[in-house]
């Protein structure tokens, strides 16, 4: 069987099938409608290539050669184009060659409708293979931008994080190719890592984007670290159900204006993590209860405070101090107010005052001057920190 005669007579009309092929193309699929996506002198050089491999091998019954088909592949996939559309250009374009070379046989006798019949199966195996071809240089190709996006994006996120990028141009570009908005507001968020590699908020990016947040990740042996846009008023709220959903444990930092101040609100964030309470999941946000984020931050120094402030209390029979310090907790909660704290204790306004008469006669401060208040308050926040409570024993304030 041979139509190399027909293979010829094609070949020789190779430039202006090439051209027709990708004018089809360019008519059939949508995807390649657009100039600015795929040029058309771009389309029908590959056409060309793909049209002259596929009549070199009907000529000569060589071993079919992939590369045209893998480079095909390999340039839809960089400039974007998706693969199921890639495939059905191959096809159209297929299609064409082969009512090419059944129009191109009728002039040859020589060539029987059995030898077409024939040739047409050989042809369909070519596109099968050459389509294999495609498929698999663009998925190659696809995966390889993906990871250079991914090292490229995180390596965007990390220089925010480190302070790297200063420079007000700089940051809106890296602002731009993270699809960030270039103005905050913004808030940094941290969650603790169970295990080295593992994400605590798996899928976060893409349900905050469901939120209309926009946001980029950073994952670190220890945490996962991650800046977010919140455009609206409304928008911290959401970001918030989100994490909570998450059931990790998450440190948020304050609200900031620019891209510049990243680095800082990944210390807040961090601040909120540590001063997070229990073991357990959780949200801690910075602004809700900042002094608090600030005696996390120092545990030495915050157990130098307690034993300065409250080491009498502390080092009471551990009914004893638990019970004062509970009544300590509710006083503030309550806001001075000894009768709301008695509510919350189940226990008579005159208990809280007796309390309180106690916890001044030990610390040697008086709980109706500001100052001492205020010492005993941030005493207090450190020794709940340290786990001081009803039955653990309390460290040496030198610790």
């Amino acid at each position: 069987m041979d139509i190399s005669g027909v293979a010829a007579a094609l070949h020789s009309r190779l430039p202006e099938l090439g051209e027709r092929i990708a004018q089809r193309i360019r008519s059939d699929v949508d995807a390649y409608d657009e100039e600015s996506l795929i040029p058309f002198d771009s389309l029908r050089r590959s056409c060309t290539a793909n049209a002259d491999l596929v009549l070199s091998h009907l000529g000569h019954a060589d071993a079919p050669d992939p590369s045209p088909a893998r480079e095909t592949g390999r340039v839809r996939a960089e400039q974007g184009v998706p693969l199921a559309d890639t495939l059905h250009a191959y096809r159209v374009g297929f299609e064409l060659l082969w009512t090419e070379i059944l129009l191109e046989s009728r002039t040859h006798p020589e060539v029987s409708d059995d030898q077409l019949v024939s040739q047409s199966a050989e042809i369909w195996a070519l596109f099968g293979l050459y389509a294999e071809a495609v498929a698999a240089a663009y998925r190659e190709t696809s995966a390889e931008l993906t990871s250079q996006r991914h090292a490229r994006r995180s390596a965007l996120v990390e220089a925010l994080f480190t302070g790297v990028i200063a420079d007000r141009t700089t940051l809106w570009e890296a602002a731009r190719e993270l699809g960030l908005p270039e103005q905050g507001p913004y808030a940094v968020v941290a969650a603790a890592a169970g295990a080295p590699g593992r994400e605590p908020l798996a899928g976060i990016e893409a349900e905050l984007r469901q939120a209309r947040l926009a946001s980029a990740w950073r994952l670190l042996p220890d945490h996962q670290i991650g800046v977010i846009a919140l455009p609206t008023p409304a928008a911290e709220s959401a970001c918030l159900r989100v994490l909570r959903r998450a059931q990790a444990r998450v440190g948020v930092s304050p609200c900031f204006p620019s891209l510049r101040d990243t680095p800082q609100a990944l210390r807040f964030a961090r601040l909120a993590l540590a001063g997070l309470r229990g073991t357990g999941p959780g949200v801690a946000r910075f602004d809700d209860s900042p002094l608090a984020m600030v005696v996390a931050a120092a545990p030495a120094e915050a157990a130098h405070l307690v034993g300065v402030v409250l080491q009498p209390l502390v080092d009471l029979p551990v009914a004893e101090r638990a019970r004062l310090l509970e009544t300590l907790e509710h006083w503030f909660a309550a806001a001075g107010s000894a009768t709301d704290a008695a509510l919350g204790l189940f226990v008579h306004p005159n208990t809280v005052r007796y309390r309180l008469r106690r916890i001044e006669e030990l610390t040697g401060r008086s709980l109706s001057d500001p100052r001492a208040v205020a010492d005993i308050g941030v005493a207090l926040l450190a020794v709940r920190n340290a786990g001081v409570g009803a039955g653990e024993q309390p460290s040496p304030a030198s610790d």
